[in-house]
């Protein structure tokens, strides 16, 4: 029997390496567009990939997985976050969780990943064929089943030949990307890493907590890859301009009113800019007052009026941007969309429309947040895939189509 694995990323080692581990008599042929496998593997996490997460703070998939978490929570009960951890460390790559949750190998590295995918590949017999872009199964003519794990694909082009096919296509449009925003104030604060803040865009429900990174296009950070990632449709049908509400604090509107009288009364002859009360940095302190009450900015805690009361806590609380587009840099790492679910089996992944043909992976309409997610989506797909191959009466070859 015969497997033809489309595309040489996370998803689709890892499919191979199971399929072998399950059925050893399987001829499994990964096809890789580019010359070099697992690319993007190397350079995520910022090299160190973030294979994936502990899962302890996660109450309802759908906080992690914006699109597709109803069926990675059926796929859960194949192969889940716990069983992704077990299976890199028994197969020689420690894995460490740092305090939020997010998984890493041990070494910090993520060659340890990709050496463990080749080294793997080598001993199982994985034939791997760089520079070979697939885009019929004509090509495909003779293997019995074939998997298609060839990532996002933002532009669509990547998409058609599974469009013609019969396949329901979601428009792709990116995920998990910072958003520039048009103001020269705030950018003359890039570096600047806020801990704890809210991000939100106004009118909707759409929101996200976490760190903030002040950068000199705009805003970036976990909160706001985050958003990104919630609002992706959202974002893309308003061609990346929006409002663009933070909350810089995590108090109540009471609490910050008792502090800051608090302040008048231990501090009132001090100048506002020279005590954050609320834990801020003390420029992005300087850069709030300045924006809440302009040439008050230098007034003493004494003299704050109501009305000026009023405008710090609403800055604080409530302070307004407006989204310009994306981050300058294509960057993006994960896209919204792809094959939809409706065009496949929930339980084997196998498609509607073509018999023993698969996808795993983000091909498919899934992904999640930053933080491990998107690769614990593409190690449970591949897993699901690898074990409904090893499931299914051996197949005749794929006619062409």
């Amino acid at each position: 029997m015969t497997t033809a694995v489309i595309g040489g990323g996370a998803a689709g080692f890892f499919l191979a390496v199971n399929l072998k581990e399950m059925m050893p008599e399987m001829d499994v042929t990964i096809f890789e567009r580019s010359q070099r496998v697992l690319a993007k593997v190397e350079v995520s996490g910022g090299g160190r990939c973030n294979c994936t997460n502990s899962f302890a703070n996660v109450t309802d998939l759908q906080q992690v997985y914006p699109r597709g978490h109803r069926l990675m929570k059926r796929l859960f009960n194949v192969f889940d976050y716990n069983e992704a951890y077990e299976w890199f460390e028994n197969h020689g790559v420690p894995l460490v969780t740092q305090d939020d949750e997010c998984v890493f190998p041990k070494a910090q590295d993520s060659h340890a990943i990709i050496d463990c995918f080749l080294s793997l590949a080598r001993r199982y017999g994985v034939r791997i064929r760089t520079g070979e872009k697939i885009t019929s199964l004509s090509q495909l003519e003779g293997f019995d089943n074939i998997v298609v794990t060839t990532g996002g694909s933002p532009s669509g082009k990547g998409l058609e030949w599974l469009s013609a096919l019969g396949h329901e296509i979601e428009t792709p449009v990116p995920s998990l990307f910072s958003f520039s925003v048009a103001d020269k104030q705030l950018q003359a604060l890039q570096g600047l890493v806020v801990n704890d803040v809210t991000a939100m865009l106004p009118g909707t429900k759409l929101r996200a907590d976490g760190p903030l990174l002040i950068t000199h296009w705009g805003v970036s950070g976990p909160a706001i890859l985050r958003l990104s990632s919630y609002a992706a449709r959202y974002l893309a049908e308003r061609e990346y301009h929006s409002p663009l509400s933070i909350r810089w604090v995590q108090q109540s509107e009471e609490e910050i009113r008792d502090r800051i009288g608090e302040q008048q009364t231990l501090h009132a002859q001090k100048q506002l800019s020279s005590y954050c009360p609320f834990g801020l940095q003390q420029r992005l302190w300087s850069y709030l007052l300045q924006k809440a009450l302009g040439q008050r900015a230098s007034i003493r805690w004494a003299e704050l009026n109501r009305k000026d009361i009023n405008r710090l806590v609403n800055v604080l609380l409530n302070d307004d941007y407006q989204i310009t587009g994306r981050a300058p840099f294509k960057d993006e790492f994960v896209t919204c969309g792809g094959v939809s679910l409706k065009a496949i089996n929930l339980s084997t992944l196998e498609s509607r429309h073509v018999p023993h043909l698969y996808f795993a992976g983000e091909v498919l309409d899934i992904d999640g947040i930053t933080g491990g997610f998107n690769f614990q989506a593409a190690w449970t797909t591949a897993y699901t895939v690898a074990r409904s191959i090893r499931q299914c009466t051996p197949p005749a070859p794929l006619r062409q189509q």
